[in-house]
This record gives structure tokens, sequence and C-alpha cells, in this order.
């Protein structure tokens, strides 16, 4: 039962406003401040309503590993949708509701975003899962003040005032000003959550990840999500159909 509970959370982790963009050619500018670099993060943010296509995912533990493709569709700040082949599993998340069902075992869940915080050891929302699609900061970087330097190519991001619980550090490429890297960590609870963007594509003038992996350790438990965008398209008219099947038994995640 946990190994399908698993697969069927990793099909959900494959699973802002208009403003003036900032592009470079990709060097890094050693002069730009903190400050600068977050508001040009958030400024080159992508302008869409829907998103459509599909995602090649990879996922592994030290029990399992899986390779499968499956459909996404997402309504920007209202619905991520995902669906495998011949809707064997579903999922559909809100802001208010994570939901998935599996027809290889006739089971659901239908609740709030406390698992999928739990599996990756950090809180999460729906605007949080939406920036990790998107490449965009899982935090808001807009919180804090921030120290930076450069890193592996990349403008690397650390607060000035450490945190109690959490250890966070983020890199930002300096072509898109999009996410390179982002880790948080809690030493004490021994929990890793770390999100690599390999790359970016440029689609109708709009960026997105090419391909993002996943890595989360907790509990002595590590696991890797790596994810491959495939035949994106933006601003299509999208429908979300999604119905749990009657009869289905709602799984327990206590």
């Amino acid at each position: 039962m946990l190994k399908k509970i698993i697969f069927s959370i990793s099909i959900l982790f494959v699973v802002s406003c208009k403003s003036t963009k900032i592009v470079t050619g990709g060097a890094i500018d050693e002069s730009l401040s903190s400050k600068a670099i977050i508001k040009a993060h958030y400024a080159n943010a992508s302008d869409f309503e829907t998103i459509s296509g599909k995602m090649k995912i990879n996922y592994e533990d030290k029990n399992a590993s899986q390779g499968f493709s499956v459909n996404l569709r997402m309504e920007k700040d209202k619905a991520i949708w995902i669906s495998a082949t011949l809707g064997i599993v579903k999922a559909y998340i809100t802001p208010k509701r994570v939901s998935f069902y599996n027809k290889l075992d006739n089971s659901y869940f239908d609740g709030d975003f406390s698992y999928l915080s739990k599996l990756l050891g950090t809180e999460l929302n729906f605007e949080k899962v939406q920036s990790l699609l998107l490449g965009q900061a899982i935090l808001d970087l807009r919180d804090a003040k921030y120290d930076v330097n450069v890193a592996n190519e990349n403008y690397q991001l650390q607060p000035k005032k450490a945190l109690e619980l959490y250890k966070i550090l983020f890199q930002i490429e300096p072509k898109y000003f999009r996410v390179s890297k982002e880790q948080i960590s809690q030493p004490k609870e021994q929990r890793l959550l770390q999100i690599n963007y390999t790359n970016y594509q440029e689609i109708d003038k709009k960026i997105i990840p090419n391909e993002i992996v996943i890595s989360a350790a907790m509990d002595g438990n590590e696991s890797l999500i790596e994810i491959e965008y495939k035949n994106i398209e933006f601003d299509r008219n999208l429908k979300f159909p999604y119905d749990i099947p009657n009869g289905f038994k709602e799984i327990s995640l206590d």
C-alpha cells in the first residue's frame, strides 16, 4: 500500500502580475545587490492563463524505481490537473484541496496539503507547488534580507540572519533570473529538500523549466523525482475533468 501511495503522490509533484521583463545574456553581474536579483526574479515571472503539455517522470527511493509519462494542465493560481495513461491515476490540486485516485487499487485521497508537506519535510500550499513547477522560489524571497555571492555561475542567496530551525539557500541563474537550485533543511530533524533546475526553455516568449530534479530526505529515507516537460503550450482553453469513482476506498494517511 505504501508503495502505491508514494507512486500516486509522486505524480502529484510532477505535480504575479504583468511586469517589465529583465533579460540578460546570461553573464554574472557581480555589482547586482541581493535586492536587485530578487526584484528581477519576480519581475521575470511568466504571465499566462493556462499551461498544458506532458511530463516525463522518474521516481526512485530505496524500495522502488518507476518511470512514466503524464498529462499536465494548469490554470494559474487556480488548479493543477495531472492524469496518467487512460486516467489510471488522476490528481487535482486547488488552493484548498489535494485530491487523487488510483484505479490500480481502487483507492483515493481527498484532503489538504498536510501529507504533501510531511512527505517533503517542509510546509506546502498551492502557491508553493505551483512555484516549484514553474521555477519560482517556493519561499517568498521578499520576506527577508539576503547576502549574495557567486556559486556555480549563479547568484547564491543566503539569509543575513540565521534561522533557528531551518537553513535555506537559493541559487538564481543569470539569464532569466529563475531558480537554479533551492535547498531547505532542518538539521536537527535530519530533513532536507533540494530542488535543481538543470535548464530552462522559452516557448512563445514565456519561460518554463525543461528539467527539474527534486531530492527529499526525511527520517532516514531518501527519494528522488526527476521531471522533464514536453510539448508545452500556453493559454489554451482547458477543461479539468475530475470525479472520484464510486466505490473507491479512501486512503488513510495517519
